[in-house]
């Protein structure tokens, strides 16, 4: 009997140590992303978007800096120096490792290079400063489209075969129509939908409009009555669109139609982690947004951070 006791208890005892010695959970612990990053203070960011593996980028409307950070450690530092007059709204990275910034009151847009920060180029789509106001962009597969939230067009810089940028004049000026054309509705976000339309935040009037990007054409987006009021960034994955509402300090979880046509509103994250969010971008099941604070006076000791909240 004392024999097959301890024919049981031995197998027992090795598969508990063998148990506690290879369990993951002790023995190679994963540390958790952090949920918030800190810019440096007076940065007063507003574009924000996500390269490769886990580094992001973060665009200053003050001066036009872009600071390069890693959501896995939250490190960070500035990639390109600010320099007065160049103020940057939405940034986007392209397949190619190129950084595209809209140049706020600037009337242009600027390339760079993701790893270096040297420019690479810039489109000068007007010389009207207090008229226009180029503020978000989305990088397709044949060209960068750029919003105006003062004038109702969309600034094209066709892409030329691998994405060669093309020259310094080789851009268009898309005329919108319909409600698009509104005036004071101020553009905003932008993003593609699948078939290749855009889609467009109108942040004054609460509303999105769909684009044909060959005609300028545009339609209204059916929210069933739910106003994008202060709408900023937009985020699409797969038919999800998230809307970011800055000065509302709500992100809007908009769950689309087949078409691209209509939205129901899922459900609004809020809470104090959010201080006018100015946009953001995914990375796996998280959802990271700068707060652009715009409801504060902006000073060299105003604190400015990165926020991740469940996607």
């Amino acid at each position: 009997m004392r024999k097959l006791l301890s024919l049981l208890i031995v197998p027992l005892v090795a598969a508990a140590t063998l148990a506690t010695v290879g369990s993951p959970a002790t023995a190679h612990p994963t540390k958790p992303f952090p949920a918030r990053i800190a810019l440096p203070d007076g940065f007063t960011p507003e574009g924000l978007t996500i390269g490769r593996g886990t580094t992001v980028y973060v665009g200053s409307i003050l001066d036009g800096a872009v600071w390069r950070g890693d959501l896995r450690t939250g490190r960070g530092s500035v990639l390109i120096p600010g320099t007065p007059g160049t103020d940057k709204a939405g940034l986007k990275l392209d397949p190619q490792g190129r950084l595209w910034t809209a140049d706020y009151s600037g009337g242009g847009a600027s390339v760079y290079d993701a790893d270096t920060g040297a420019k690479l180029a810039h489109y000068q789509f007007n010389d009207q400063p207090g008229v226009s106001y180029i503020n978000d962009l989305v990088i397709t597969e044949r060209a960068v489209y750029f919003t105006d939230s003062a004038l109702q067009v969309l600034y094209v810089v066709p892409l030329g075969p691998g994405g060669r940028l093309p020259a310094p004049t080789a851009f268009r000026v898309l005329r919108l129509s319909g409600p698009a054309a509104t005036p004071d509705v101020y553009h905003n976000g932008i993003v593609e939908l699948p078939d290749g339309d855009l889609l467009v935040a109108q942040m004054l009037s609460g509303t999105l409009v769909r684009i044909d990007p060959r005609t300028g054409r545009s339609r209204l987006v059916d929210l069933g009555g739910y106003s994008v009021e202060r709408a900023d960034g937009l985020v699409l994955r797969g038919r999800t669109l998230y809307v970011i509402r800055n000065l509302s300090n709500v992100i809007a979880v908009v769950r689309m139609n087949a078409g691209f046509t209509a939205g129901v509103v899922q459900r609004e994250v809020t809470g104090p982690q959010l201080r006018s969010p100015a946009t953001g971008d995914l990375l796996g099941s998280a959802l990271y947004v700068v707060n652009g604070r715009f409801d504060v006076e902006s000073t060299p000791s105003t604190d400015y951070d990165i926020i991740r909240v469940p996607a």
